[in-house]
């Protein structure tokens, strides 16, 4: 008996070490565990910063970056309103040809020709090539309704306006109504749509530019009742 009492308080003397060493490798790697997450949170911090945005109300948010492809609908519905009343508002002092040159920077290439032939279907040509219109002269869309949009692929979405060219003169102070009822297509663009020029802008080149910080391009204008328009 006597000869076994040193060997078993070997044994109960290594039991203690082991727990401490089990128990600090455990520590270990928790902390190991923490530092990795702490690396991971700070690389996603990284790869998708947050945005400030101040609310109307004096709040101030912070909000992830959406995908380039997704918009509010409400700046799609605002994008094509706008738009389209500063394309189609004309005076002696906003000339067709003036208004064109700046806002067809929000449509693409494929659709400024066949628009730009439709604008001068709602003027005299010789009016839209004018700088100068009739003096006393004016045009001026009135927009009755905007429909929410409709996604209709990845980042593009169609959108349904009604409205009215009112045209004014000097001798016709109640004016003429032309229809504007109108399906707009509009895609998400990576780029600001318009610019400014170097030089003396004026103020529909501010217009045009605050409208193209949305990143979207109307890509297609058609009938209301067109029903193969894509």
């Amino acid at each position: 008996m006597q000869i076994l009492k040193p060997e078993n308080n070997k044994k109960s003397s290594i039991l203690p070490l082991l727990a401490v060493g089990t128990f600090s490798l455990h520590i270990f790697t928790l902390l190991l565990l923490m530092f990795h997450g702490s690396l991971l949170q700070d690389l996603r911090r990284q790869l998708t910063p947050q945005s400030l945005v101040q609310l109307v109300d004096g709040r101030a948010i912070t909000v992830d970056p959406k995908p380039s492809f997704e918009r509010n609908p409400e700046t799609i519905r605002h994008f094509v309103g706008e738009t389209m009343t500063l394309m189609l508002t004309w005076s002696q002092q906003q000339p067709p040809k003036t208004i064109w040159a700046i806002s067809s920077q929000l449509l693409t290439n494929d659709l400024q020709p066949k628009f730009q032939a439709e604008i001068t279907n709602l003027t005299s040509a010789a009016q839209f090539e004018n700088i100068n219109i009739n003096r006393g002269t004016e045009y001026i869309l009135v927009v009755k309704k905007i429909s929410q949009p409709i996604a209709i692929g990845n980042g593009r979405w169609k959108v349904e306006i009604l409205a009215n060219q009112l045209t004014f003169s000097g001798y016709d102070n109640l004016g003429t109504s032309t229809p504007f009822n109108k399906q707009i297509l509009v895609e998400a663009i990576d780029e600001q749509a318009a610019s400014l020029p170097d030089t003396a802008p004026l103020p529909w080149h501010f217009a045009a530019y605050r409208l193209g910080e949305a990143k979207l391009k109307i890509y297609n204008i058609c009938a209301i009742t067109d029903k193969n328009c894509s």
